[in-house]
Order: structure tokens, then C-alpha cells, then sequence
């Protein structure tokens, strides 16, 4: 059986009316793809320069606080300058950031061979509120000075307070082997000067932690803007700031308490071995006094 053009064995094939067009196979069809405006991130850095930094004389018409002093540098850069001699850029090119830290170089006491820094990258999201999600970028809804003070501060306090992290940790590698000689064989160490000298590191950097950095302190700016509470609330917690703070204090006395005992053991020693000389002395006092009158006794 022949069949005719159109014509199957079931009967004959419609054709596709002529006024349509033509149709596109499904894998040939134009994929919408929903495009999003990339969204504007910045860097912010903070730095440990030195023990100190003097703010003295730097006042200027574009200032943003005092405390930090806080400035803005060209269109988008921003300065925190902290007394403790930690400084805060963002929004700053690598060769703007060398060229600043030349300039306030000279205002720099207790120079540091080793600078610590800590980074922090902030997203602009206007359809969020302000997050700081745990290992994620800072998100602000706006860039702002007052947002930017926040983050700074805490930035500040968290790399003051890996410094002094570091700080206690050699003294603690130090205290350790002499405590463990103790307990092991009971003997004490004889350099006390270098005792001594713990000590004062573990004082100096108790010191600096309560009075300079202040990490239970909130910024300033938070008594203008209490609506940027819960930004630092979060900030704060993402660094473990109070939980840090209260650790290294932990630390500090630990240091305190173990040359202090261990300094106190040195001199117990020290007035027994006094003691047994003192003694000694008299009983050759007496010894030769005792001679002297045998000798001398008449025969």
C-alpha cells in the first residue's frame, strides 16, 4: 500500500496553518536570567603602631569625633586615630595608607618591631538591616561615619587585645617550665630579677587593658546614636571581646600569683640559708671563745 504525501496509515496529517509562526524547539529558548546590581564593598584595617599616639594639634575642618579623633581623607577615606596607638583607615588605596602612616609616624611612642592589624570587610546592602554574621562580611544598610566610629572601635580593641594575647602568652612560656621544675623536682629558679621582671610585664599589661583600651567601655558615639547599639552588640560579640578580655585578665593573675609564689619561695631560701650562716657564725664564735679560755687557763 502506497501512501500519499500528508497521509499515514492512521489517516491524514493536519498540516500547521500558515498564519503561525514557526515554532522554536524548547532547548533553543531565551532563558531569563534575573540580573542584581553588584553590591559596593569597602576594606576597613585597623593597625598597632605603638604603646602611644599623640592627637594633640591634628583638630581640622573636616573632623568627625574626637574621641577616637576621626577624620575623613578625600571622597570615600576615613581615619580613626586611638590613643593606645591603634590607628582605623578604610576606603584607603595601599599607597594612600603607606603615605598616611609616614605622616603620623612621628606621633608614634613605643614603636612596635611587629605591627598587628586587624581586616574587616563591610558590604553596602540598603535592603538589610546591619548584620555581622559570624565569619561573614560587616553589612550596612548605609555608609555612614557614626557606622563606620563603630566598627572601628571594635577593630581597635580586638587588635590591642591580640597584641596583649600575645604579650601574656610569652610570659606564660616562660612561668611554665619554671613551675613544672618545681613540681617535678622541687627546685626553685635562682634568676629572681627576671622573676621580678615578669611581674611588671603582667602588671604593665594589665595596666594598658583598663586604662587605655577599656574594652568594657562602648564608644562614644553610641550616646548620639543609640540606634547603632545593636550593630556594636553584634560586632562585639563576632570578636569575643568581653569573653577575651576576661580571659586574658584570668591570665594575668595566673602570672601574678606564680612569681609572686615563686619569689617568695626564693627569699624563704634565701633568709633560711641567712639563718643557717648566722648560726654558724656563732657557734664559731663560742668554739673559739671556749678555746681561747682552755688556752689560756693556768696549768
Amino acid at each position: 500500500m502506497t501512501l500519499g504525501l500528508g497521509q499515514s496509515q492512521f489517516g491524514t496529517i493536519p498540516s500547521a496553518p500558515a498564519n503561525l509562526p514557526p515554532t522554536r524547539p524548547i532547548w533553543q529558548k531565551p532563558c531569563m536570567v534575573e540580573s542584581r546590581t553588584p553590591r559596593e564593598t569597602r576594606t576597613i584595617r585597623a593597625l598597632l603602631l605603638g604603646d602611644r599616639l599623640d592627637t594633640a594639634g591634628l583638630e581640622r575642618s573636616d573632623m568627625i569625633s574626637t574621641t577616637p579623633f576621626a577624620f575623613r581623607i578625600g571622597n570615600h577615606g576615613f581615619a580613626a586615630l586611638f590613643r593606645y596607638g591603634v590607628v582605623v583607615l578604610a576606603g584607603l588605596s595601599p599607597i594612600e595608607e603607606d603615605d598616611f602612616l609616614r605622616k603620623i609616624e612621628p606621633r608614634i611612642s613605643g614603636k612596635l618591631p611587629r605591627i598587628d592589624d586587624e581586616i574587616a570587610t563591610i558590604v553596602l546592602d540598603p535592603e538589610k538591616d546591619d548584620l555581622a554574621p559570624p565569619g561573614g562580611p560587616v553589612s550596612l544598610r548605609e555608609f555612614t561615619p557614626e557606622r563606620l566610629l563603630v566598627i572601628a572601635d571594635v577593630l581597635a580593641k580586638s587588635v590591642a587585645l591580640a597584641h596583649h594575647e600575645r604579650q601574656v602568652g610569652a610570659v606564660f612560656d616562660v612561668i611554665d617550665p619554671l613551675a613544672r621544675d618545681l613540681a617535678r623536682d622541687g627546685k626553685l629558679p635562682h634568676q629572681r630579677k627576671a622573676i621580678i621582671k615578669l611581674i611588671g610585664e603582667a602588671l604593665l599589661v594589665d595596666h594598658r587593658m583598663a586604662g587605655r583600651v577599656a574594652v568594657d567601655d562602648k564608644p562614644d558615639v553610641l550616646w548620639d546614636r543609640s540606634d547603632l547599639e545593636r550593630l556594636y552588640a553584634r560586632l562585639e560579640d563576632e570578636y569575643e571581646l568581653k569573653e577575651r578580655a576576661n580571659t586574658l585578665s584570668r591570665k594575668i593573675d595566673v602570672v601574678q600569683d606564680t612569681a609572686r609564689a615563686l619569689t617568695d619561695l626564693i627569699d624563704q631560701q634565701r633568709s633560711l640559708r641567712l639563718e643557717q650562716i648566722i648560726v654558724l657564725l656563732i657557734l664559731f664564735e663560742v668554739v673559739m671563745s671556749i678555746l681561747t679560755i682552755i688556752f689560756k687557763w693556768p696549768h
